[in-house]
């Protein structure tokens, strides 16, 4: 009896740990990407896309080369210059008034789903894109782990699974 209730605890703890593990998915490990039109007027909201597109086209280059998170903020750290200035040449090119703002900052979110992942609500590090008086819908994306970086696409971008790798380190 003693062998059982052993056995039953040792897989009550494990049940535990790995739930408890996948229920606590860190915010802090997702950087999202927000565009934000200037309006919801249907010209700016063409050009929100536009911009995505380019933003995106853009970072990939750099972004393929990033092993870790931190390679992945560095990169978008030195690249927050060239992202204000794709978006403000698709902007001038199309006789917009006005201009963008880009920051990397932490923000509060509501849950969204992108793809079947499902982000909690909560604070994120973001990649912010305001287009002019940034009152408008916006596009958004997960740019780490770079999953709107690869749908469609033939780059060499990994995703890695933390489920799976979590999997791999309490079987192994």
């Amino acid at each position: 009896m003693k062998k059982l209730v052993s056995i039953f605890a040792i897989i009550i703890a494990i049940a535990l740990v790995v739930f408890g593990l996948f229920g606590t998915e860190k915010k802090q490990d997702y950087i999202r990407i927000h565009v934000r039109a200037n309006s919801n007027l249907e010209i700016d909201q063409n050009i929100k896309y536009r911009i995505k597109d380019e933003i995106v086209s853009y970072l990939i280059p750099s972004i393929a080369q990033c092993k870790t998170r931190k390679d992945f903020v560095a990169c978008i750290n030195a690249n927050m210059l060239g992202i204000e200035n794709v978006a403000n040449k698709i902007l001038k090119e199309n006789n917009f008034e006005y201009l963008a703002k880009v920051k990397f900052c932490q923000e509060n979110f509501p849950t969204r789903s992108y793809d079947g992942v499902v982000l909690e609500s909560g604070v994120y590090d973001a990649i912010i894109v305001e287009l002019g008086s940034a009152k408008g819908d916006n596009w958004w994306c997960v740019v780490y782990p770079p999953l709107c970086f690869v749908s469609n696409r033939t780059q060499d971008v990994m995703y890695k699974s933390r489920i799976l790798e979590i999997l791999k380190s309490i079987f192994n």
